[in-house]
């Protein structure tokens, strides 16, 4: 990390009394390289409870997909599978809970864990949640639409169908190219104001508007770097999706963790 940066002061009413911006860091490939390892170490730290984390995740999406079976919505598995990890960062709290706790060196069981996971429902986390279910909803409402003028004609009766719709035919292609210029966008904004936010609303007290700004200058501060930190996390994401969501079981507690170790170097302790 080589300077800081001192952000604006946002009105009171969009900050906690007397509470300035965070100083925001300047961070490197070293810094990520650093967060991946110490997240590592978290995970091995604590296995059991960081895959618990994961393989929450993963039966949640497992869950997700046969329910779109079962509501006959198969031209959505593949669509909805590939937004899915935007809605990783909120998933991932009791996970940052683990790495700070770790770092402080205090001990922590389950019930530590979950009871602060449930406190955030009365913080500002909740809204946060709130702004990532909103774009996974755009997400998946623009795949709908853009399947109703693209794809209209199309037969949709089995997952086959659907498959042979999308990559084999000139309008499937049009929609693959559209779909992906389109989630690409909405991946970037989500994790452009969710980056550092989540942990940082788990942190310190400050509100989610505070959080999402400090979020969103670390991202324009080291575009390079935090443009690598998402594109590490998509492939991984991706590719963890490929054994039935399975390797969530170990991708998502190691990114969670290294978000956290992450978000200490690019963001400067709240002041005591």
């Amino acid at each position: 990390m080589t300077s800081k940066t001192e952000g604006p002061t946002p009105p009171d009413d969009l900050t906690t009394p007397q509470q300035a911006m965070p100083t925001v860091n300047k961070v490197t490939a070293e810094d990520i390289t650093a967060s991946l390892r110490a997240g590592f170490a978290d995970f091995l730290a604590r296995p059991v409870m960081s895959g618990f984390f994961g393989l929450f995740y993963a039966v949640f999406g497992i869950l997700f997909v046969w329910s779109l079976v079962w509501l006959g919505m198969i031209w959505m598995i593949i669509p909805a599978s590939v937004g899915f990890p935007l809605v990783a960062p909120f998933a991932a709290a009791g996970l940052y809970e683990m790495s700070r706790r770790l770092q402080k060196k205090e001990s922590f069981g389950w019930s530590e864990i979950l009871t602060v996971m449930a406190d955030q429902r009365k913080r500002e986390m909740g809204w946060m949640a709130f702004v990532t279910l909103f774009i996974f909803w755009v997400w998946s409402y623009q795949v709908r639409l853009w399947l109703a003028i693209i794809l209209k004609d199309a037969s949709f009766s089995d997952f086959g169908g659907f498959l042979n719709a999308v990559f084999f035919t000139p309008e499937g292609w049009t929609f693959l190219a559209i779909g992906t210029v389109v989630g690409a966008c909405l991946s970037a904004v989500l994790f452009a104001v969710t980056v550092v936010a989540m942990p940082m609303l788990l942190d310190r007290e400050t509100n989610f508007v505070s959080a999402m700004l400090t979020s969103i200058r670390v991202v324009t501060e080291n575009p390079v770097v935090m443009l690598t930190w998402a594109a590490i996390i998509s492939v991984t994401m991706l590719l963890s999706l490929v054994p039935a969501f399975l390797g969530l079981i170990f991708t998502l507690p190691i990114l969670g963790h290294t978000t956290w170790h992450l978000y200490q170097r690019a963001v400067e302790p709240a002041e005591e």
